[in-house]
């Protein structure tokens, strides 16, 4: 492994959720112990396993490995730390404040910049020379700051004085409030991360096309502040041999393995020119769940044994369809459904084959859609041009979105601000809440046809950005002032959210532990901003795909679990989606996702035609 060469110090591991950063960081740090050294391997992961994977309780104390000599761990609980965090900042206001003004702070100390922070200000100590860490030679960090809070902590300035002056109404500044540390510490800290003798960042990402390009966004934000020692691991790639052959002798090759393999290779293939000058690994799909010494020890190998799933495992599995959900959705005539979930889930596909099936029903939909490839939209118009009317695509673009609201903030809440004053407010309008936002207040121009038809909304805001909009009152405040004095009754987009008979919110998930776990906190966040998920809907199921190969009969048999959790745990409504064998782009590809019955009438009398506009 190119990224395991020489390698210095300080090691971290990045990526999206889900793809495999927390096994890749503990196996590193296994083989580095193997070879004597002297690790500690930390992580900072809210969804962290790493005692899990070790068969030990790891917690907020430097915790040896029995099992591995030379190996230590440190769990920082980062929801814990934000706590702390919090309290620091609010505790000292609380009984002087009113209620309302405390409930603001809070929010706006809520977010995952807050979190995120709250870690950093855990781990900076390890970064630096000192007793705690001197005895090891590697330390080992299972996920890494962005790149947006490593530039808020390479700023200068009285952070504190900057917003209890009242110039600064931010998302992402006020987490910055609470920190007391000298600011020397954080700048070691940073020069620590920047310098390529004593770090190496590792790029994860999995073998498809839109995680490609989010690593690739990645790099080129850390590159810009000077991180640039990093290398690209490619996780989870089907082995070639896999993919042409199926598990049992004599039945030729297997089709979905075979259709997973060609969109690995295609996606390998066209990877981002950014990424192509980056030293790259590729770790193959292995069979088993990555617990355990002998499991970690096996993942930065080619070849791995295939234990054939249980009986009870291979059994088909019993679960719900998409086709269920939406007989539910189409049963209310209209309305808006949001789905929502982290990057690479599937929620565009999902939202576009829902607005087919509305469609196909003679519905009237609308389908928006902030995909920043937009290429489903594109492909789905397409194939439907000239067929009607029942269907309307339109895309918000995110970036024309966000460059609209950052120039009317500096234009209004910048204008009076100093030149230090204004860099902090162009520092904070770059965080991922102001997309967010932006994307938001341009969705809710399409939101009020609802009461009229079905909105299908693809990707939304979290419930941190929601609740940050309404603590803040922005958003109500200025549709207030649109609708004047018009005896009109005010109901506001944040309010249908929150309204059930309006509004039905589908969160996506694959069937993994890291995803699931993500999903549950977001479905957490909602909750806190008054907003129930109406139904989950677990994607690219292996599990309900049909296969012979058995590697990856084996991957469906451990999905059982995590399907198990979201039926059982996290929600009363829920849907299986398969794995299909070719992409599901195009009409006719997502009918196959919500088409369960096989005499349907035909698409061609059924299906309301497409209109695509842009927001």
């Amino acid at each position: 492994m190119r990224f395991l060469d020489a390698p210095p110090r300080f090691l971290f591991f990045t990526g999206k959720g889900g793809v495999g950063k927390t096994s890749i960081a503990c196996a590193t740090a296994v083989e580095l112990a193997g070879a004597g050294r002297q690790v500690l391997l930390v992580s900072t992961d809210p969804a962290s396993n790493v005692g899990q994977v070790f068969g030990v309780s790891i917690g907020s104390r430097i915790t040896p490995i029995g099992a591995v000599p030379g190996l230590s761990a440190l769990e920082i609980d980062p929801q814990a730390a934000a706590q702390v965090y919090r309290d620091r900042i609010v505790g000292p206001v609380r009984n002087l404040l009113p209620e309302s003004v405390v409930k603001g702070i809070e929010e706006q100390l809520s977010g995952a910049c807050t979190t995120e922070i709250a870690a950093f200000d855990e781990f900076t100590a390890l970064l630096l020379d000192s007793a705690l860490t001197a005895r090891f030679d590697h330390i080992v960090f299972d996920t890494a700051p962005t790149g947006h809070t490593i530039r808020l902590l390479q700023l200068p300035g009285a952070w504190s004085g900057f917003l209890e002056a009242g110039k600064g109404d931010a998302s992402c500044l006020g987490p910055l409030a609470g920190l007391d540390k000298q600011r020397a510490q954080y700048s070691a800290a940073v020069a620590a991360l920047s310098d390529p003798e004593r770090t190496r960042l590792v790029l994860v990402a999995r073998a498809q096309q839109a995680t490609l390009r989010e690593v690739a966004r990645t790099h080129e934000e850390l590159a810009a502040i000077g991180l640039r020692q990093q290398y690209l691991v490619v996780n989870g790639v089907l082995a070639d041999t896999a993919a042409a052959t199926a598990g049992e002798p004599g039945t030729g090759a297997d089709v979905l393995a075979a259709a997973i393999g060609r969109r690995e290779q295609e996606a390998l293939a066209t990877i981002p020119d950014v990424l192509k000058t980056l030293p790259m690994d590729r770790i193959a799909l292995k069979p088993f769940n990555l617990v355990g010494l002998d499991a970690l020890r096996g993942l930065l190998t080619d070849t791995a044994p295939i234990d054939a799933p249980e009986e009870s495992e291979a059994q088909p599995l019993e679960a719900p369809d998409l086709a269920s959900l939406v007989e539910e959705i189409a049963a209310d005539g209209h309305g808006l459904v949001m789905l929502m979930g982290k990057g690479g889930v599937g929620k565009t596909t999902l939202a576009a084959a829902i607005a087919v099936e509305l469609a196909d029903r003679g519905l009237p939909v609308h389908l928006t859609t902030s995909d920043p490839a937009a290429h489903l939209a594109e492909t789905l118009a397409e194939s439907l041009e000239g067929r009607g009317a029942n269907l309307e695509i339109s895309r918000i673009d995110p970036r024309v979105e966000t460059e609209r609201y950052r120039a009317h903030v500096l234009s209004t809440k910048g204008a009076q601000l100093d030149d230090a004053g204004r860099a902090l407010l162009e520092e904070d309008l770059r965080s991922p809440c102001t997309e967010e936002i932006a994307v938001f207040q341009a969705f809710s121009r399409i939101i009020r046809e609802a009461g009229k038809k079905f909105v299908i909304m693809d990707t939304a805001p979290t419930g941190h950005t929601l609740l940050l909009l309404d603590a803040t009152g922005a958003y109500h405040r200025e549709t207030t002032r649109q609708l004047g004095n018009k005896g009109m009754q005010l109901r506001t987009p944040m309010m249908q959210l929150q309204d059930p008979k309006q509004t039905k919110v589908l969160l996506v998930t694959l069937a993994e532990t890291t995803p699931v776990l993500e999903a549950a906190g977001l479905q957490a966040d909602l909750e806190r901003a008054g907003i129930q998920p109406w139904a989950w809907v677990v994607n690219q199921s292996l599990a309900a795909a049909q296969t012979r190969s058995a590697l990856l009969r084996r991957r469906a048999a451990n999905e059982r679990e995590q399907i198990d959790a979201v039926a059982e745990r996290h929600s009363r409504r829920y849907a299986v989606v398969a794995l299909q064998e070719a992409e599901p782009i195009g009409a006719e590809r997502l009918r196959r996702l919500t088409n369960t019955s096989e005499d349907r009438a035909s698409d061609e009398d059924r299906i309301g035609p497409a209109r695509s506009s842009a927001v």
